[in-house]
């Protein structure tokens, strides 16, 4: 089981973006086991996240959400939950378009990496990330590649979870710390905008 997203405030953009992605999914057969993920720890709602300020004292009152990690913030003060949602749900009515474009054999291939506990956290966020590249090369050049790509890892992570749902909880650690790797910075320039 993967351990290591236990909200601490880092990652937790891409946490709260992803959750709220699979929220507003249409397809998505596993809602009611979403819940969980916040149970368990792994996901918080904005509000409920305790934050340090700039002088790294410890903020409880909701209105600053600044969380720094060696010196470099890692959630942005302007962005809340409302946005995150609005986002989320932006992406999610692309995913729903670029779901059609997934072939099967895609996602059976996954699952078999999910399901294969031998292997790393590393080299399943890799096979994730190859699956992103392949499926991203087919994706119309109209659609913004940064975007495409992070879309395309949260349908998977849907598609994943649909079809063996007891693996959300690892696929859905795989894909925050692949989003995180990968497209933090433009996760962070989205939900300032």
């Amino acid at each position: 089981m993967e351990q290591d997203i236990h909200s601490d405030g880092f990652n937790q953009m891409e946490r709260m973006l992803l959750f709220a992605f699979l929220e507003e999914s249409s397809g998505c057969e596993f809602k009611e086991q979403l819940p969980s993920l916040r149970s368990q720890g792994i996901v918080y709602p904005l509000q409920d996240i305790l934050y340090c300020d700039s002088d790294g004292e410890l903020q409880t009152d909701g209105n600053r959400s600044g969380h720094f990690q060696n010196g470099e913030q890692v959630f942005d003060p302007e962005v809340n939950e409302e946005i995150v949602r609005t986002i989320a749900a932006q992406l999610a009515e692309i995913g729903d378009q670029l779901d059609k474009e997934i072939k099967a054999k895609v996602v059976n291939d996954l699952v078999q990496h999910f399901l294969n506990e031998n292997l790393s956290r590393e080299e399943i966020t890799r096979c994730l990330s190859q699956a992103v590249e392949v499926l991203a090369r087919a994706i119309p050049s109209d659609l913004e590649r940064e975007k495409a790509m992070l879309v395309l890892a949260m349908v998977l992570t849907k598609k994943v979870a649909n079809k063996v749902p007891f693996l959300l909880q690892r696929v859905f650690s795989t894909t925050v710390n692949y989003i995180s790797q990968h497209f933090h910075g433009y996760v962070a320039r989205m939900l300032r905008e």
